[in-house]
């Protein structure tokens, strides 16, 4: 017959029984401890961290900036020498100037090469004129000879004088002709010039790029990183000078694949920091990863041989920080959180901004 009192040792290791399996179950979230909260302590702060290089090389002058400083749009970061490139500008404008003036020889020439067309038209004219009248001159005079009024030798000047004036008819009409040449040529040498004037207006205009990009500008409000250039040192372009972090921050949080059913975008999510006594920011869903991490992986994964252990993928999830709250200045890229969403809360009604 079982006793119906069982010792104390017995009943501890029942209740030590019951208790395990109260834990297993809660720590797999299982009846009666299913919750709709997932939390996931793979997630970190991100943020875009922009190299700054400089786009032309020369020697470190100043240096004004110190490590870790914040910064403004605008601010000088650091200066590379500009004197050569002073006078490149210098030389620039310089060729600039020689080719205006070359254009505008041109535009002279144009201008005489049209009064010379203008000029040997007047002297066509003329030899035409004096051609007619050497031509009635002639005419006469043969009339004379023909009546034996005139002489042979009044004839034979008539004829001379006639000649003359044909040749320099012919005379004319040639200049006129080297005059219309002269102005094709100098018309046609036109576009050269012109050409020549826009491309020195454009190495002006890069001179003065790069003598502009001899002082590094902070691109954005941040801050800045460690200080990496010294004062001397010479830099080429894509030289890594320091690197600038912006004040907009995110958290990626990686999910397990099977947490994810039931979250939404804009969900609400509570974000606890690591590095601020893992007190709490508000934030919400904003997007979700379109694939595992593991797809974005330099070498990704062969299922298709071996042995096969299934492994629950972790897809990322961007929690967007809620705005008015003063922790979040002070969360920095790469601060590690924890990170917590209600599956069963409604989606804020605030629209998601920065998409």
């Amino acid at each position: 017959m079982s006793r119906l009192v069982r010792s104390p040792i017995e009943v501890i290791a029942v209740l030590a029984g019951i208790g395990g399996v109260m834990l297993v179950l809660y720590a797999w979230h299982l009846p009666p401890f299913k919750t709709s909260v997932e939390t996931t302590d793979d997630a970190y702060v991100k943020g875009y961290v922009t190299t700054i290089s400089p786009q032309v090389s020369g020697y470190i002058t100043d240096v004004p900036i110190k490590d870790y400083k914040l910064v403004k749009e605008g601010d000088v970061l650091a200066q590379i020498d500009d004197r050569i490139y002073k006078q490149k500008v210098a030389q620039a404008h310089a060729t600039l100037d020689g080719q205006k003036a070359a254009l505008a020889n041109s535009q002279q020439q144009e201008q005489a090469a049209k009064a010379g067309i203008v000029s040997s038209q007047a002297q066509i004219d003329s030899a035409n004129a004096a051609l007619k009248r050497a031509q009635l001159a002639f005419d006469r005079v043969t009339t004379l000879v023909s009546r034996g009024v005139s002489t042979t030798s009044d004839s034979e000047q008539a004829q001379a004088t006639l000649q003359q004036a044909q040749a320099s008819v012919n005379q004319a009409k040639a200049a006129l002709d080297v005059s219309q040449q002269n102005l094709t040529t100098i018309i046609v040498n036109r576009a050269s010039l012109e050409a020549g004037v826009s491309g020195a207006e454009a190495a002006v205009q890069l001179a003065d790029i790069d003598l502009d990009n001899t002082t590094i500008r902070a691109p954005q409000d941040g801050r800045v990183g460690e200080i990496g250039v010294r004062l001397g040192q010479y830099v080429t372009p894509g030289t890594q000078l320091m690197n600038l972090v912006p004040k907009d921050v995110w958290v990626i949080a990686n999910f397990k694949e099977t947490q994810l059913d039931g979250m939404k975008l804009d969900q609400p999510a509570t974000i606890s920091v690591d590095a601020l006594g893992h007190r709490k920011i508000k934030g919400r869903i904003q997007r979700f990863s379109p694939a595992a991490g593991s797809e974005f992986a330099v070498i990704k994964p062969d299922n298709a041989t071996g042995n096969f252990t299934k492994v629950a993928q972790r897809l990322g999830v961007r929690i967007k920080i809620e705005d008015g709250q003063p922790l979040a200045d002070q969360l920095a890229p790469g601060m590690s959180v924890v990170v917590s969403i209600d599956k069963d809360s409604a989606p804020l009604p605030e629209p998601r901004t920065g998409d």
